[in-house]
């Protein structure tokens, strides 16, 4: 006599194994593409400002917020996200880094992270909840038939001392507001962080 399975049972008498409620759980490409356009329309503003837009300074701000305040992440070399395993990392030491998409269906591209690190080539080899983010990031626009071009970008003129680096970091991710950044995902309401 075989003996019930009660944890079948249990897992049965839940809604979630309901495959339509699984449907209602996943993302329309609608709204990937209403998110990834709420975004590109906030973003696009600095990605494509006038050269006399990114000189001006306020009288209070640091030489550091200058600088950052005038990076533009398209002026900075992509990389593909396997750049860690090149045996010849072309980036090492401190750095602010960016993690960006560029949609077919939008006129600008998404910047999506922004970190900072003592080693640039090292950072990304290690367990980094952004690589969750865009994991599922991916799954979903794959699973709706949307492409992607992820990349990411270094910049290297940042401050050896931590401190300083997160406040840059800080100050970029209050300018960008980049939606898989902790301090951030709220505004967007980032579908990919909760997978």
């Amino acid at each position: 006599m075989e003996a019930p399975n009660k944890q079948y049972k249990l897992f049965q008498s839940h809604s979630f194994t309901d495959k339509t409620n699984l449907e209602k759980l996943t993302l329309s490409k609608e709204t990937i593409l209403n998110w990834q356009k709420r975004i590109s329309n906030y973003q696009a503003k600095l990605f494509f400002r006038s050269e006399s837009e990114a000189k001006q300074f306020s009288l209070f701000s640091t030489s550091n917020q200058t600088k950052e305040n005038n990076i533009n992440p398209l002026n900075l070399t992509p990389l593909p996200l396997s750049f860690w395993r090149w045996p010849n990392s072309a980036h090492k030491g401190p750095a602010i880094y960016l993690v960006m998409d560029k949609p077919k269906e939008l006129p600008a591209p998404l910047l999506l992270y922004v970190g900072e690190t003592i080693a640039a080539d090292r950072r990304w080899k290690g367990v980094h909840d952004c690589k969750n983010y865009l994991s599922a990031y991916l799954e979903a626009l794959s699973y709706v038939g949307l492409e992607s071009q992820l990349s990411i970008r270094f910049w290297m003129d940042v401050p050896k001392n931590t401190k300083e680096r997160r406040q840059i970091e800080q100050t970029m991710i209050q300018k960008w507001l980049p939606p898989f950044n902790k301090e951030t995902r709220s505004r967007w309401a980032t579908p990919f962080t909760t997978f």
